[in-house]
């Protein structure tokens, strides 16, 4: 008897939410084959450590990993601490500023904390790209690049219109599709998952391969996830990130904000439901005995759950009812300290705008103002559109922004 799941249940769930399969037909032909002889494939997704943690938009890939694993097939999860020191230039108009081996291996140790939250520890099998990067000679390397022109990679979209721009491209960025792909052999992936932006990169895995007398890698392209505002993809420098190390109060915050088609979306690429579970939902919520807020709710549970707990997710639930539908105050509300002679005081009253900003519950003093008298602001429960507030030393203040709520303590 196989260890493993019927294929067309493996197939349907290792499927969900990709964009692309190539090709899906050798797909179901490795799983048959791996369902027959009790072989698991090796399914390798890469990652450069070139920032200190992730967010939401990065676990995607990794959830997908977990799907195989889930399967029963091993997952690799490949550090690019060599691919790194290149740095992608997929997406980019410029050149990506360099980054050390020891930045690297900083970051490195943060993913893996983060990653088993994910993976489970024990079936995880960690590379990093140095282990065969760093043993190829001067030779090897030129006997690589010979197998590709320079035609060849300008195909690259993002290379091909910095090209057309005649913005630089370094010569050493050429040469990152070719050490990805060599990964593939290196490692003698069955699978590499991949963003829809690396499918080129990925592809040339496929290539390598062949010439090296492997079978072709299958290659499985997810989307790039949007961020909370629905059109950008998620990202830190777009502000409309969920960071996985966020507390399980601000995570729920964010995700509460998200629209309801979003919400399918993101059942779709951040949890483990399947598409037939994932239906039904939809059916409850188009029936109208599921409301969409309370889906929405389920949803941020489910993503909270992974990163903390059941209980810290239920606990930001119970505090951002209180908050946002019972307008009370939570009991892990944020506090932060002010002293009244930081703020500056005028004929005894301190600038709000100036307390907002200090607070980060306002980007700047003239953000500060608007959200002031736009009505925006509450204090103690209250809307308060005046310029000035009148505080004795030593005062507590719960300051609510739209959705931000902290407790700010005013000494002297």
């Amino acid at each position: 008897m196989s260890p493993f799941k019927p294929v067309e249940e493996q197939l349907a769930y290792v499927s969900k939410g990709a964009v692309e399969i190539i090709r899906e037909a050798d797909l179901k032909e490795r799983l048959e084959q791996s369902y027959k002889t009790g072989q698991p494939l090796r399914v390798k997704a890469g990652f450069d450590p070139t920032a200190p943690d992730l967010h939401l938009g990065h676990t995607v890939l990794i959830r997908k990993l977990k799907h195989f694993q889930d399967m029963g097939h091993t997952v690799v999860f490949l550090i690019g601490d060599g691919t790194g020191l290149i740095g992608d230039p997929t997406g980019r108009n410029a050149t990506r500023p360099p980054l050390t081996r020891e930045q690297l291996a900083i970051n490195a140790k943060t993913y893996l904390e983060q990653v088993y939250k994910i993976l489970d520890r024990d079936k995880t099998e960690i590379r990093y790209n140095t282990e065969w990067l760093d043993k190829l000679s001067f030779e090897d390397i030129v006997r690589l690049t010979a197998k590709f022109t320079v035609s060849q990679i300008l195909e690259r979209e993002d290379f091909h219109k910095r090209f057309q721009d005649e913005k630089p491209i370094s010569v050493h960025e050429f040469l990152y599709p070719m050490m990805q792909g060599y990964d593939s052999v290196a490692l003698k992936a069955d699978v590499e998952l991949g963003g829809t932006d690396q499918k080129f990169n990925l592809m040339v895995g496929r290539e390598l391969q062949r010439q090296s007398g492997q079978p072709a890698q299958i290659v499985l392209t997810m989307p790039l996830l949007e961020g909370l505002d629905g059109v950008q993809k998620m990202s830190k420098s777009y502000g409309n990130y969920v960071g996985i190390t966020e507390t399980a109060h601000e995570m729920f915050g964010k995700l509460m904000s998200i629209n309801d088609t979003l919400m399918w979306r993101y059942y779709e690429l951040l949890t483990d439901l399947t598409t037939r579970q994932i239906d039904e939902l939809k059916y409850s919520v188009q029936e109208g005995r599921l409301h969409p807020m309370q889906a929405k709710k389920d949803l941020a549970k489910r993503i909270i759950a992974d990163f903390h707990s059941t209980e810290a997710s239920e606990q930001a639930e119970e505090n951002w009812t209180r908050q946002f539908q019972k307008d009370e105050v939570p009991e892990d509300l944020e506090e932060i300290k002010l002293s009244a002679a930081e703020l500056g005081s005028t004929d005894g009253k301190l600038k709000l705008a100036n307390i907002l900003a200090k607070a980060a519950l306002a980007e700047s003093g003239s953000d500060a103002q608007r959200k002031i008298k736009s009505g925006a602001v509450k204090i103690d429960g209250e809307v308060y559109k005046e310029l000035f507030i009148e505080v004795k030393p030593q005062s507590e203040l719960v300051i609510r922004v739209g959705r931000k709520m902290k407790k700010v303590f005013l000494t002297n």
